[in-house]
């Protein structure tokens, strides 16, 4: 016989269920399981939350301040995965000059994501800035696995040693497939071991690796270090992560990468993620799973770091500690030795007697975008005498690069050059350094009667509005895009389409566009060992003090009133 308190309580429940029921509220089994799936991408090494270059802290990006807020989700749910996708030991002085090139330390990297309990990682391009076998010996340190389904070795394997995992937490098992941009090739071909891997179509990747895991997994997750939309191969995609959910069914998450871009949308019916680099933004997947682990429910959202104060159980670190200082040590008087002291400039490169960058005339637009300026001549003629080249190229390197009258330190010369670029030299035709200019200011967008001001291409970042030393040049507005380069001297006289030329460019300048936008059909024939960063600081400091001096060879024209320039 049912008790009276049991029969009340049964009625209670039975009331509640048809309220519930009456205004339509979702009821959620006790038998639905709530997870959650971070994921980070392109923090480039900025552990710490720091600019070396300014040498200032940031107040919204670093892998101190994802620690805060990963730890905070890891309180409210007991079942959350961690996974990365890519681009994570380049990006700083930290990494590239000291941290990289120290073969037999713990990489503060490496450190710092085992403590923060990653459960995989994706390969990224910028691993391959270094040769393989650095990337591998650093890469080796991670306490979860690094995939690459798409990267191969010699013998076929995965370069990594795997290209898909799946983690079983709290009875969920998740299938992590990783990919990365084909296209690395293109960027560090000449790295050793680079051109002895072979690096596959991601979509095609993936469908074998969804035959190979079958049906062991809950939820298959897709980290893509690429964006949604190819970057050089237009026709076959091999390096889209639209195509790689439109060519396999059965994909329940993608993360993107690579692109620096937020991304909350959903692609082909997959709900894809992406968030922008620094560690400013983590993506956050939550789900609902039924008792049989089946996917009822998935919602996304990107979580701005601004409100998080850095984790400093992970600043303490030991090896992160140390390398941070031996940063700030660097870009103070460009020595990484071990020490406690961060405090005070230390040595200067050289002095300036007078500011390089003049006052902008357009309110938001650099005068390095405009005209000539001081600041670019001194990078492009450290390239010409370096290079010994005929002509060179550069971009000005963010809108707020400059030299200040006074004490020039290797802080400085990174607010001016940060690009960790060797320098290349090719020979070229007139017509096709004609080629390479016109592709450098399709940049701007064309000037029309009525125009108030210069307007830039959204589609065409301002760091590849590259600008022209050793030749003089007219940059027409008015004309449309192809057409703009008038005028162009060399030595005095007009150049000529068949004469042959030295061309210095960055190395990535080289990889990234002169050869798959096929402007010139030369090879580079020679490259420094030194980085251009480095060659500016030899040259201050050989040349101390420095006064701005400007040549004006370039101007633009077919606009009205807004540059006076003139040659």
């Amino acid at each position: 016989m049912v008790s009276f308190r049991k029969y009340m309580i049964a009625a209670l429940v039975a009331a509640a269920a048809l309220l519930l029921a009456a205004y339509d509220y979702p009821v959620t089994p006790d038998t639905d399981k709530h997870i959650v799936i971070l994921a980070t991408s392109d923090m480039h090494a900025n552990i710490w939350g720091y600019s070396y270059g300014s040498v200032t802290e940031s107040t919204n990006s670093g892998m101190a301040r994802l620690y805060t807020y990963i730890e905070k989700i890891r309180e409210e749910n007991p079942t959350v995965f961690l996974i990365d996708g890519g681009d994570e030991i380049q990006g700083n002085v930290m990494t590239d000059i000291l941290a990289n090139k120290a073969p037999n330390n713990e990489h503060p990297v490496m450190t710092a994501m085992n403590y923060m309990g990653y459960d995989a990682m994706t390969l990224g391009n910028h691993e391959f800035d270094w040769d393989i076998d650095t990337m591998t010996r650093i890469l080796h340190q991670a306490k979860f696995p690094i995939l690459g389904a798409n990267v191969r070795n010699s013998a076929g394997e995965p370069l990594t040693g795997q290209g898909w995992t799946i983690i079983s937490r709290n009875g969920i098992r998740l299938a992590v497939i990783g990919v990365c941009t084909p296209d690395i090739p293109i960027w560090n071909g000449d790295k050793e071991g680079v051109a002895q891997t072979t690096f596959e179509a991601a979509d095609v990747a993936v469908k074998r690796a969804m035959e190979e895991i079958g049906d062991r997994a809950d939820i298959v997750m897709v980290s893509a270090h690429m964006g949604q939309y190819p970057e050089y191969d237009m026709a076959g995609g091999s390096d889209s992560g639209e195509r790689i959910v439109e060519e396999n069914a059965g994909i329940d998450i993608l993360q993107l990468a690579h692109m620096h871009m937020t991304v909350n949308d959903v692609i082909s019916g997959v709900p894809a993620v992406a968030v922008r680099n620094a560690g400013r933004e983590i993506a956050r997947i939550d789900l609902t799973l039924d008792q049989d682990n089946r996917i009822k429910d998935i919602s996304t959202s990107i979580v701005d770091m601004q409100d998080y104060e850095p984790s400093e159980k992970l600043r303490k670190l030991p090896v992160v500690k140390r390398f941070h200082k031996k940063a700030i040590r660097y870009v103070r008087n460009g020595s990484g030795r071990d020490s406690d002291e961060t405090a005070g400039q230390g040595e200067p490169v050289g002095v300036a007697t007078a500011r390089f960058q003049p006052d902008n005339t357009i309110k938001g637009i650099p005068e390095g975008r405009l005209r000539d300026t001081a600041l670019m001549d001194l990078i492009l003629n450290v390239q010409l005498a370096y290079s010994g080249a005929d002509v060179t190229a550069a971009s000005l390197f963010k809108d707020t690069s400059d030299l200040q009258a006074g004490n020039i330190y290797y802080s400085d010369i990174m607010n001016i050059y940060g690009f960790d670029n060797t320098l290349v030299t090719m020979k070229v035709t007139g017509a096709e350094l004609k080629r390479y200019m016109e592709w450098a200011v399709s940049g701007y967008n064309s000037w029309k009667p009525g125009d108030t001001g210069i307007s830039f291409d959204p589609d065409h970042p301002a760091y590849l509005l590259d600008v022209f030393a050793g030749v003089d040049y007219d940059v027409n507005l008015s004309r449309p895009k192809g057409e703009r380069i008038e005028n162009v001297m060399f030595r005095g006289r007009p150049l000529k389409d068949d004469q042959v030329l030295k061309l210095a460019v960055s190395n990535y300048r080289y990889a990234s566009v002169i050869k798959p936008e096929k402007l010139a059909a030369g090879e580079a024939d020679w490259s420094s060992a030194e980085l251009i960063r480095d060659m500016i600081r030899d040259y201050i400091a050989a040349n101390s003090p420095i006064s701005p001096v400007t040549d004006n060879n370039w101007r633009i024209t077919g606009v009205d009133n807004i540059c006076s320039s003139k040659r």
